[in-house]
């Protein structure tokens, strides 16, 4: 019996101070990739030879877009005030060298509130009547220097425009990089066609071949995953007991695409977010022998007219 009770105990103690961590670095739930490399059959007749590359392009050109939002009680009095908000800003973000903006009108519609209409011998009756307006404008800022970004929150910030929507980035050096991806993925695909060739003692030249090849891009917007970072304790209490959480902080942090399912990687090394460019050239060589034209019978046959026909013996009805 003692033994039981201590066998308990030591469940409701391992149970009263378990942990429970929400950071990515102790979340229960991750899960390390298998590293196993699963290799199907080959096929008696086909190769399919795969070159992949990841190519990391820093961007040189970035568009940040803020939204804004002004509430009044006559069009006027909107407008006046959102143009009062944006005029300060653009003057003081001009003063920038190489930045660019643009005011992009988003709506422009009535807000309405419930009027109570009180009568005597009847229920309340609640009425939508108009209040005022309200006006949304997005101001894209375009610019080079990412540095750059920080002075313009702090200019918006100084007018009430908080809202950062996202942020895009540009690379001029885009197709140069899709170009240099294909040539060095050809000088791979090229390099390990020789190899097959020597392990196989054989060589495909003369083989049937078919080859399909295509790109992917992703942008640092997509690349962007949440979390909770916090960490805390379970406590062994009835379902009675009055439990108050605190708000945990969600966060994002950035994830590129790893390089580890790549044959060549151009730019491996990055400390900031950048574009990734990915390409992929499959090439299917068929094994099947041809005949050859040294096994090719045919007969001549002569009719009662004196004409001359072929015939193959070679083929199938």
């Amino acid at each position: 019996m003692k033994k039981l009770f201590l066998c308990i105990s030591a469940v409701v103690f391992q149970t009263a101070f378990g942990q429970f961590s929400g950071n990515i670095n102790y979340q229960n739930q991750v899960r390390y990739a298998d590293t196993t490399i699963n290799i199907a059959p080959p096929s008696p007749n086909d190769i399919v030879i795969s070159i992949k590359g990841l190519a990391n392009i820093k961007a040189n050109q970035y568009v940040a877009i803020f939204s804004l939002t002004q509430v009044g009680e006559t069009a006027e009095e909107v407008n006046e005030l959102m143009d009062k908000r944006l005029t300060s800003s653009l003057a003081q973000i001009k003063l920038n060298k190489g930045v660019e903006t643009y005011v992009d009108m988003i709506s422009f519609v009535p807000v309405y509130q419930f009027n109570v209409e009180k009568k005597i011998f009847s229920k309340k009756t609640y009425n939508e009547v108009p209040t005022g307006f309200e006006l949304k404008k997005n101001l894209h800022i375009k610019f080079s220097d990412p540095a750059q970004l920080n002075q313009l929150i702090t200019i918006l910030s100084g007018h009430e425009i908080y809202d950062l929507v996202r942020v895009d980035y540009f690379a001029d050096n885009l197709e140069i990089i899709k170009k240099d991806l294909m040539n060095k993925a050809k000088v791979t695909l090229q390099e390990k066609i020789k190899t097959y060739e020597a392990l196989l003692g054989e060589s495909f030249a003369t083989a049937n071949k078919s080859i399909n090849d295509g790109y992917k891009t992703i942008l640092p917007v997509e690349s962007y995953k949440s979390y909770e970072a916090y960490n805390s304790s379970t406590l062994a209490l009835n379902k009675f007991a009055n439990v108050n959480q605190a708000n945990k902080s969600t966060t994002l942090y950035y994830q590129p695409v790893l390089d580890k399912e790549f044959d060549f990687v151009i730019n491996p090394t990055i400390v900031e977010p950048v574009i990734q460019v990915m390409y992929e050239v499959k090439l299917v060589i068929n094994k099947e022998k041809k005949m050859d034209s040294k096994d090719h019978k045919s007969y001549l046959l002569i009719t009662s007219n004196g004409e001359m026909k072929e015939l193959n013996m070679n083929s199938t009805p």
